[in-house]
């Protein structure tokens, strides 16, 4: 999974990252902003979890969404949920489906 994590965070890197309502609406409860996530990706060392997702209403069935636990730069711990989109066989964005403070 080390070669997924570093293709995350060559996306995030790039700016090509998205956040759903659902993780907006965390981040504000929590105080965390964009850069808040974006940090805490770019200093992962580890994916913490694999997930598989499925469902009908997807072209292909089976997608993986990455959770990752790491500290932004002043040290906050953030969870983040999301899954990298592909398009025309290349790593396109990373979409944030969860972001909020790690407890």
């Amino acid at each position: 999974m080390a070669d997924i994590l570093v293709r995350i965070k060559r996306v995030i890197l790039a700016g090509r990252y998205a956040f759903s309502e659902k993780a907006r609406i965390e981040m504000e409860v929590d105080g965390l902003t964009e850069f808040d996530v974006a940090e805490s990706i770019i200093n992962a060392v580890a994916i913490y979890k694999r997930l598989r997702s499925r469902s009908r209403q997807r072209s292909r069935r089976t997608e993986y969404l990455y959770v990752i636990q790491a500290t932004n730069l002043e040290g906050l711990m953030v969870y983040s949920k999301g899954k990298l989109v592909r398009e025309q066989g290349e790593d396109h964005y990373y979409f944030l489906i969860s972001a909020k403070r790690a407890l």
